[in-house]
């Protein structure tokens, strides 16, 4: 027995007007989707508790099982080991937004316009030549551009610490933060003074770039200063195959999603074409995973599109998405074994498209396979799997499941 989980991050949302009151996986053609639904079980997940809204670093180690509790140090470091990017146990890593502010360094758009690849990547060379010319005041210094605005920065040596503020506010309309000590120690201070000097270093690096001033003239947000958030350190993880005894290989290119399968011990497949972003490949995505149920019994596929209509407020876009998303399925139904497969598809947080952001509300889950005990649910949306035999259940009740439906679960007792 084999099985493949798909993850479509932000996929679940919120009803709204403009679609009569529905959400957009209710209002989206969605056969396969709702094929799976409808001769699975059902039910709808919590991924951490009611009312909370998950990170997606959080969501995704929850949905693969483990106790963020225990294992969860910060998204930084997952973000650069899915990026190739070595990480020691003493580095810290922060999460990095290519953004834009205007003159008294107001943040008009943390994402700079989802700033390309190609852009982002010149700009991160001056970055890296800033750091050359005027190197900060510790071991070492690594920064990265990974996938449109985002980045990483490593920073490496003593008299460092985890325990600083990020200057990302979250929010436009307000100026970048200075880092703050969150503690008493000299390594917060040391630490939080270093970013403070590197935001001031690379917006004089960025602002007046070839590049920057290239967009500006196109109509587009320069991206002319850097922000830091999520800092984290090199997690401690039990691997998969070790906890559950299965083969597991995972297809994703958010940078963060693939470190956390990578720290989870699962092959990163490649899937021709595929993204991260709005043009993916979906159909590479299906086949890469059906191949890949040849050889590991356990295939997780993440689509990142989804997440990104609901930050950008485009809930008929993530309905286009949800209908590519169906069409990944569909091929994965018709090129496996139903007989010997487990196919499950959930989201890992709800992404309101109102909000633009993380929300709370749970999301669906459908599991179709030979020995699932089939409710009564005809299709796969958030009011419709709240009906499922599976009822509620939290996040990281999903991995035990399909673990028992694979035939691998240890008995409790004797």
């Amino acid at each position: 027995m084999k099985a493949v989980l798909i993850v479509a991050d932000g996929m679940a949302d919120v009803p709204l007007k403009e679609l009569g009151g529905k959400t957009p996986l209710e209002a989206a053609e969605k056969p396969s989707l709702n094929h799976v639904a409808e001769y699975g079980v059902c039910g709808i997940a919590d991924i951490i508790e009611p009312g909370i809204p998950p990170g997606s670093d959080v969501a995704h180690l929850v949905l693969l099982g483990y106790d963020v509790m225990e294992v969860y140090s910060g998204r930084g470091a997952l973000e650069a080991i899915g990026s190739l990017v070595d990480v020691l146990p003493n580095d810290l890593v922060f999460r990095c937004n290519f953004a834009t502010v205007n003159d008294k360094l107001m943040v008009t758009d943390r994402r700079a316009g989802r700033i390309g690849n190609a852009d982002a990547t010149e700009l991160a060379r001056a970055v890296e030549d800033s750091l050359r010319e005027d190197p900060p005041e510790t071991g070492g210094t690594l920064f990265k551009s990974t996938l449109e605005h985002r980045a990483i920065l490593r920073l490496s040596g003593p008299n460092l610490s985890v325990m600083v503020s990020d200057t990302d506010p979250h929010e436009t309309g307000v100026k970048v933060l200075k880092a703050r000590p969150l503690d008493d120690s000299q390594e917060a201070i040391n630490t939080s003074k270093i970013l403070n000097k590197l935001t001031q270093q690379f917006h004089k690096a960025l602002k007046d770039h070839p590049i920057n001033k290239a967009r500006v003239k196109k109509g587009l947000p320069p991206a002319n200063i850097v922000l830091f958030r999520g800092v984290g350190q090199l997690p401690e993880i039990e691997p998969l195959a070790l906890l559950y005894d299965i083969q597991p290989a995972a297809i994703a290119v958010s940078p963060l999603v693939r470190g956390v399968c990578k720290t989870a011990g699962m092959r990163l497949l490649v899937a021709d074409g595929a993204t991260g972003t709005y043009n993916t490949n979906f159909l590479a995505k299906a086949k890469t995973a059906v191949q890949a149920l040849k050889t590991y019994d356990f295939v997780f596929v993440h689509v990142k599109a989804t997440d990104l209509a609901g930050h950008d407020h485009k809930p008929r876009k993530k309905i286009d998405i949800i209908k590519n998303i169906d069409a990944l399925v569909a091929h994965i139904l018709n090129h496996v074994d139903l007989d010997e497969t487990i196919i499950a598809l959930t989201s890992d947080h709800t992404t309101s498209s109102v909000k633009g952001d993380h929300s709370g509300e749970p999301v669906p889950i459908a599991i179709l396979g030979p020995n699932v005990r089939r409710d009564d649910v005809k299709e796969f949306d958030e009011i419709s799997c709240a009906r499922g035999g599976l009822n509620r259940i939290k996040g990281r009740d999903l991995m035990p499941i399909l673990i028992n439906l694979l035939g691998k679960a240890t008995k409790a007792g004797s």
